[in-house]
């Protein structure tokens, strides 16, 4: 890939789930977990392309080839009063890391949230992606001190859910 031939940065359509799939796959891998992704391409194109999608996702392709991903939801904050994203998955193939497309993946999210008058997004990262917590503050995102991520999942969840 040369500077002149970037990849087209364009919103996902239905025909990308497997692709898209894919790109998660390999971010479950990276991350050591694997054996946690259990999510099939037809959950990916039920939930993002149906009646009422649970999210978007923006594609990359250089020659038709899927090369990164980036996948966000809606958000809200009441403190703030304003509507964000959150940014659930970035994901650059190895071939295109290193030439500042990571950036142009999240400045393009960044772009179509404004122009849907959304004004910040949020974001996780792993606790031991260290370089992809130096890649978020040196594009200008903040670590949030003050708050902690919780999940309710699983048995718990249905728990929950189910009780009285």
């Amino acid at each position: 890939m040369s500077p002149q031939q970037l990849p087209e940065i364009r919103l996902a359509e239905e025909s990308d789930a497997p692709a898209i799939h894919a790109m998660l796959y390999e971010i479950a891998a990276a991350t050591g977990s694997a054996e946690k992704f259990v999510s099939s391409p037809d959950d990916i194109a039920r939930d993002g392309f149906g009646p009422s999608p649970a999210f978007e996702a923006l594609i990359a392709t250089d020659d038709l080839d899927p090369v990164a991903l980036c996948l966000y939801f809606p958000s809200y904050s009441t403190f703030r009063g304003q509507a964000g994203v959150y940014m659930q998955d970035l994901y650059v193939a190895p071939s295109h890391r290193g030439g500042g497309f990571a950036q142009k993946m999240v400045q393009a999210v960044a772009q179509r949230a404004a122009s849907q008058g959304k004004s910040y997004i949020r974001l996780s990262v792993d606790a031991k992606n260290v370089v992809g917590q130096r890649f978020y503050q040196k594009i200008g995102m903040r670590h949030a001190d003050d708050e902690k991520i919780f999940v309710l999942d699983g048995d718990a969840f249905s728990a929950l859910a189910n009780s009285a």
